[in-house]
C-alpha cells in the first residue's frame, strides 16, 4: 500500500518531466544564453554591446516604431475581438457558422497571410485599389509608402489576431452566469450598461490575459515586416525584432542582435509583471481563479 501511494505521488512528476525538459531546453536555456551572450563583449564580461546599441540611431528608430506599432495595434485588436465575441455570444440559431467565419483567419499562418495581403495591396494590380476605384477613390501606395506601410501591417495582423483572441474572450463570456444578465434587464439596464458595468468586470481576468499575451506577441512580430516590406520603406516598419534579425543574418553582428533581444525580453518581462498586477485584484492571489476568469498561456 505504501509503495502504491508513493507511485501515485511520483507518477505525475514522471509524466510532466518530458514537457519540462523540452521547455527548459528550447525556451529557458536560449533566453539565459542570449542574456549571457549580450553581456559578452570582446571576449570579456561587460556592457559594451548595450553601450554601442544605445548609441545607435537605428536602434532608437526601431524602438519608436515598435512602441507605435503596439500602442495602436494591441488596443485595436482587443477592442475588435471583444466586440466580435459579444456579437457571437448570442444564443441565436446558426451563430456557430459566424464564429467559424471570424475564426478562420486565425488558422492561417502569418507568412501565408502576409503574401496574400501583399498581393491584394499591390498599388498597381491589387484588388483593394480596384475596389477603391469603384468608389471614386484614387489609388493608394499602401505598402510602398513610408506613411501607410506600418498601418497596412497592422491591418494584416489585426485580420489574423481578432478571431484568435475572440475565442479566449468568448470562453470568458461563457462563464458569466446568465442570471446576472436577466436581473440587470429586469432592473431596466440596456445593452451598453450591461456590457460596461457587468460583462467587462466579470471577464476582467480574461481581458488581462489577452492584453498581456497580445502585447507580447506583437512585440515579437516579425514575419510581415520581413516578408513584405523588409523593414521599409525608409525603415518605417523596422521593428526591434526585425532589427535583431538583420543584426544576426545581414550584419553578422551577434553581439548587437543579442543586445536587442535582451532589451525585448526585458520589455516583455515588464509586461508580464503588469499582468500579475492586473490579475491580482485587491490582494487576491493570482492563482486563485474567480468566476468568469481564465488561466491560460499561449505556447
Amino acid at each position: 500500500m505504501k509503495a502504491r501511494r508513493i507511485g501515485r505521488t511520483v507518477l505525475p512528476y514522471i509524466l510532466i518531466t518530458p514537457a519540462i525538459v523540452l521547455i527548459v531546453y528550447f525556451k529557458i536555456y536560449p533566453i539565459c544564453n542570449t542574456f549571457l551572450d549580450s553581456l559578452t563583449y570582446d571576449g570579456s564580461l561587460s556592457l559594451g554591446n548595450f553601450s554601442t546599441l544605445f548609441g545607435d540611431k537605428y536602434f532608437w528608430d526601431s524602438l519608436l516604431v515598435t512602441v507605435k506599432f503596439n500602442l495602436i495595434l494591441t488596443p485595436l485588436q482587443i477592442f475588435l475581438a471583444l466586440l466580435v465575441s459579444l456579437l457571437v455570444n448570442a444564443d441565436v440559431r446558426g451563430i456557430g457558422a459566424f464564429r467559424t467565419i471570424f475564426y478562420l483567419p486565425a488558422t492561417m499562418s502569418t507568412a501565408v497571410a502576409a503574401i496574400i495581403w501583399n498581393t491584394m495591396l499591390n498599388p498597381n494590380s491589387g484588388v483593394i485599389n480596384s475596389l477603391l476605384g469603384m468608389l471614386q477613390i484614387p489609388p493608394q501606395p499602401f505598402l510602398t509608402s513610408s506613411s501607410q506601410a506600418i498601418y497596412c501591417i497592422m491591418l494584416i495582423t489585426t485580420w489574423i489576431g481578432v478571431g484568435y483572441w475572440m475565442m479566449f474572450l468568448l470562453a470568458g463570456l461563457k462563464n458569466v452566469d446568465r442570471a446576472v444578465y436577466e436581473s440587470a434587464r429586469v432592473d431596466g439596464a440596456g445593452w451598453l450598461t450591461i456590457t460596461l458595468k457587468i460583462t467587462i468586470p466579470m471577464i476582467r481576468r480574461t481581458l488581462a490575459f489577452v492584453l498581456i499575451a497580445d502585447t507580447t506577441i506583437n512585440l515579437l512580430m516579425f514575419a510581415p515586416m520581413q516578408i513584405i516590406t523588409s523593414g521599409g520603406p525608409q525603415r518605417s516598419t523596422a521593428v526591434l525584432m526585425y532589427e535583431a534579425y538583420k543584426s544576426y543574418f545581414l550584419y553578422v553582428d551577434k553581439g548587437r542582435g543579442d543586445a536587442i533581444v535582451a532589451v525585448l525580453l526585458l520589455i516583455i518581462a515588464f509586461v508580464c509583471a503588469v499582468q500579475f498586477l492586473l490579475i491580482n485584484d485587491r490582494g487576491e492571489k493570482p492563482g486563485k481563479a474567480g468566476k468568469g476568469g481564465a488561466g491560460c498561456e499561449k505556447v
